[in-house]
């Protein structure tokens, strides 16, 4: 988007904004069964968001994915209202690393779009799904521990949901605070999106800065 659409958008709508990423692996070991459910809990999403006028106006989407293509940006950020969830296809390797710097690059680049037109904004969220096993030995470990000081600095919130026999050590190291596996993939993608949904909903209605409780996400098995 360039800084003229930018500053239209944000004329037409100067309500303050709460970033989301959706951060998606889409790598060979999510094929099957996996990559459905995840294509119908984005669906979900999608839907959850659009009943709530305030959250359509609020919340923005963006969603980056990695595995055959290497990492990509499949949707910039779009408000809820107008998100249309991409079909996602599950092939290649785990580059988790890049992934995780792109989608810190993005944040900060939308937050300084939102500083240079004076529009509010929450905490932006990032929603991690991967297979816990990165294939960028090296890479990740380093963006992890950038991810990290960057939620230090209050500038962003990560949460980690590993699949099936996600590497557990890997999780917390990405998100030390807010990992999650998932033993069962039969609507356990739905309600994580659900409450994804429901709490962006919540944040939403609060006031930028604001200290908003929220509730664990319920089906996953929190990694201690």
């Amino acid at each position: 988007m360039t800084p003229q659409a930018a500053s239209i958008e944000f004329a037409e709508n100067p309500e303050p904004r709460c970033a989301c990423v959706l951060l998606l692996d889409t790598s060979g070991s999510m094929s099957g069964t996996p990559i459905q459910e995840l294509n119908l809990a984005l669906a979900e999403f999608k839907n959850a968001l659009a009943k709530d006028p305030q959250a359509s106006a609020r919340v923005e989407v963006a969603v980056i994915t990695f595995g055959d293509n290497g990492v990509t940006v499949a949707q910039e950020f779009v408000s809820a209202g107008d998100f249309v969830p991409p079909t996602l296809v599950a092939g290649g390797m785990t580059p988790l690393g890049d992934a995780l710097n792109q989608t810190l690059d993005l944040v900060i680049d939308r937050k300084a779009t939102y500083k240079a037109n004076a529009v509010d904004y929450y905490r932006p969220w990032i929603i991690l799904i991967t297979d816990g096993a990165p294939t960028d030995k090296g890479v990740w470990e380093a963006s992890a521990a950038r991810l990290q000081a960057e939620e230090a600095r209050k500038g962003v919130l990560c949460w980690c949901f590993g699949v099936d026999n996600a590497d557990t050590k890997v999780l917390k190291s990405i998100a030390p605070e807010r990992s999650y596996l998932l033993k069962d993939y039969a609507g356990s993608f739905g309600k994580i999106f659900r409450w994804v949904s429901s709490s962006m909903a919540r944040v939403s209605q609060s006031t930028p800065g604001d200290q908003v409780p929220l509730e664990a996400p319920p089906g996953p098995i929190i990694i201690s």
